[in-house]
């Protein structure tokens, strides 16, 4: 982290401004429990305080300094000395010193100080840095403080950092009727899943700083267009914490420490995310690379999960193996040829449905039936056709249970406890339907068309709120039901996934509404989920209470609290706002050598135009709706040529091409 400070003296004399810096240091999972053994030291030779935890339990004996170069400054590792024995950081004892007394050791309260001054004359400015990093030794503390130490520096990185995001966030723009819309696609959601959910894995909700298994897998799938040589690699990193047996490290810090569950959903991602990944880019090799498993105790006995250090196993296989191993193991059904819901599937606080065992998924069966059959389409390009027939035939059978035991009359039911009762059904006196049910059977394109649309209707009538701009993940709310779902229970009604806005199924909905083709309901849902619509008002802003330049994971449904946000920055509700309205509703679709444009948008657009750049190309787009349709695309035509079907050519001649397309049939 770099602060570039920059004081300007207006006056006709020169002035001298004492600068103060504090840090409070952590270096482990919470301040509490590691500040007593924070050990703060002081380097000669760069003037940088740093601190080192040789008590962490992961091994990792990391170096954090924080330092003013090119200053001579006061220090202390104090706590007590520089907030004072009843002091705060809003009034800290130190700032009434002149000096800080140069105190450091271990056992000071795991903070550190620094004061300098600047001396600045008339009518000018004067600048100072002040970093903040760690590094794996103090020789390499000493080398980065070295390259950003003088403000020339400074100012240098930080013009390499605008250029780096401007070339991650810009390879596409749109320019849409929405310009709402626009700002989240052109800038913020891509900015919010890379620098949160990627690179720093925290959020003001959440700083654990671990990756998820399904978290993480998801957004790469937002960052295929700007990133696909590090989607390639995140999914061989990811196979990578699968054991033998087919399950997977829910969640991981790296390289091993992580958690095993019994959670269903996981599995499935990463042929998921493996098989998007080649259906973009055409690169088929990747099915090819070997990746080592994981080995470590199986869950005990009666526990919903083990918690350790894995080791890297000695067996090494392909990843499209370590792809069916998975899909293998999630088709694992219950009594009703339904899948075994375990201890969660992607909603991890219904975690007592099937802890016995017995519980099945009717969302997992359509998400896992679709995702069958797009990897076996995908190995079938490498010759694995018995496989994909395997694969083929799980589905079909998957697809026919669910019809004859996951209908519920006018909606697909969610799910069925160790006893067999349902839950999502309209018998439940709580949580009567659940929202990605009912998008999962529509995205699937396997199940019944009317039934399909019956529960999609299900969904506006029970599920969406006009009124307060929301869409529930279910509803009824848990509170008093006899049945005991989960920890979900444990929530208030109308927070998070008990019958609040849990904006990432919300957006599967809005991909199901542009699945069927219905682009006015696709698009008015979208609408209402972004996060600039709840900022637009002065009573609006008040009700939302979070930043309406990033999605929520949650918006709250129930009084006295609806329509406020939380969790934001961290969810991969970002990646998948990106992904659906780019791709699902702009209908721009990456397809290995060559690229799509497959919108399904409001009938009442007349045109809207996207950006994309390519290589060394710059294609711009212009679609046409001039007979006023939701979908459809009757003509493209590139650099004034019609060609013969929707596929534009990725070309790398250097020059701008322009596409436009024409909507209607």
């Amino acid at each position: 982290r770099i602060q570039l400070i920059k004081i300007f003296n207006p006056g006709p004399r020169a002035r001298e401004v004492d600068l103060t810096w504090y840090c409070d240091f952590v270096m482990g999972p919470a301040r509490e429990q590691t500040a007593a053994f924070l050990h703060v030291h002081r380097d000669g030779q760069t003037g940088a305080l740093w601190a080192e935890n040789g008590y962490r339990d992961d091994g990792r004996g990391e170096k954090l300094f924080m330092a003013a170069p090119g200053q001579e400054t006061t220090y202390t590792a104090s706590r007590t000395e520089f907030l004072g024995i009843l002091g705060s950081a809003e009034n800290p004892a130190a700032m009434y010193r002149q000096e800080l007394s140069g105190s450091l050791g271990a056992g000071l309260g795991g903070c550190g100080a620094l004061r300098f001054t600047l001396r600045i004359p008339p009518g000018l400015a004067r600048q100072a840095v002040l970093l903040l990093g760690a590094e794996d030794s103090v020789e390499e503390c000493r080398r980065t403080i070295a390259r950003v130490a003088s403000v020339e520096q400074a100012k240098a990185a930080l013009k390499e950092v605008c250029q780096h995001w401007e070339q991650e966030l810009g390879i596409i723009r749109v320019r849409t009727p929405d310009s709402a819309m626009d700002i989240m696609l052109n800038r913020w959601l891509l900015y919010q899943t890379k620098s949160s959910r990627v690179l720093g894995r925290a959020g003001f909700y959440q700083a654990g700083g671990a990756v998820g298994f399904r978290d993480q897998l998801q957004d790469m799938l937002s960052l295929i267009w700007t990133d696909p040589d590090g989607v390639r690699t995140h999914i061989l990193e990811s196979a990578a914490h699968q054991f033998e047996s087919g399950d997977v490290q829910h969640w991981w810090h790296p390289p091993w420490r992580g958690v095993r569950t019994h959670i269903s959903d996981d599995l499935v991602f990463l042929p998921f995310v493996a098989a998007d990944y080649v259906e973009h880019t055409g690169d088929t090799g990747i099915l090819d690379e070997d990746v080592f498993y994981l080995k470590d105790v199986e869950i005990p006995e009666g526990q919903e999960d083990w918690y350790g250090v894995a080791e890297q196993s000695t067996v090494s296989e392909p990843l499209y193996l370590h792809c069916l191993r998975a899909l293998r193991r999630a088709g694992r059904t219950g009594a009703h040829g339904i899948p075994l819901i375990g201890t969660g599937d992607w909603n991890d606080a219904m975690n007592s449905v099937g802890d016995e065992g017995k519980g099945e998924s009717v969302w997992l069966g359509w998400f896992l039936s679709c995702t069958q059959r797009r990897f076996a389409a995908v190995i079938r390009r490498i010759g694995l056709n018995d496989d994909a027939a395997e694969l083929e035939e799980a589905a079909g059978k998957l697809e026919a249970a669910q019809e004859e035991h996951g209908w519920d009359g006018a909606w697909y039911r969610r799910a069925f406890f160790d006893d067999g009762s349902p839950l999502g059904s309209a018998i439940n006196d709580e949580c009567r339907i659940d929202c990605i049910s009912q998008a999962w059977a529509a995205i699937s394109g396997r199940a019944n068309p009317q039934r399909v649309q019956s529960a999609m209707q299900a969904v506006e009538k029970h599920l969406v709120s006009w009124e307060d701009g929301i869409l529930r993940l279910l509803w009824p709310p848990f509170a008093q039901t006899a049945q005991e779902p989960g920890y979900i229970k444990g929530y208030l009604a109308g927070v998070r996934e008990n019958g609040g806005q849990y904006t990432h199924g919300a957006l599967w909905a809005v991909w199901a509404y542009a699945a069927m083709g219905l682009g006015d309901m696709a698009w008015r849902l979208l609408y209402m989920l972004n996060p600039i619509q709840h900022g637009g008002s002065p009573m609006g802003r008040d009700r939302y209470k979070a930043e309406p330049y990033v999605v929520a994971a949650d918006v709250y449904s129930m009084p006295p609290l609806v329509g406020c946000g939380g969790w934001t920055w961290y969810t991969g509700s970002a990646s998948w706002m990106y992904r659906v309205a780019v791709e699902e509703l702009l209908g721009l679709k990456l397809r290995g050598d060559c690229f799509a444009v497959e919108p399904c948008i409001p009938a009442i657009w007349r045109e809207y135009n996207m950006e994309y750049r390519h290589a060394n190309c710059l294609y711009l787009i212009h679609v046409e709706n001039a007979r006023g349709v939701s979908c459809g695309v009757r003509q493209v035509i590139l650099d004034g040529r019609a060609l013969e079907e929707n596929r534009i050519p990725l070309l790398q001649d250097g020059e701008t091409h322009h596409v436009h397309v024409l909507m209607g049939k």
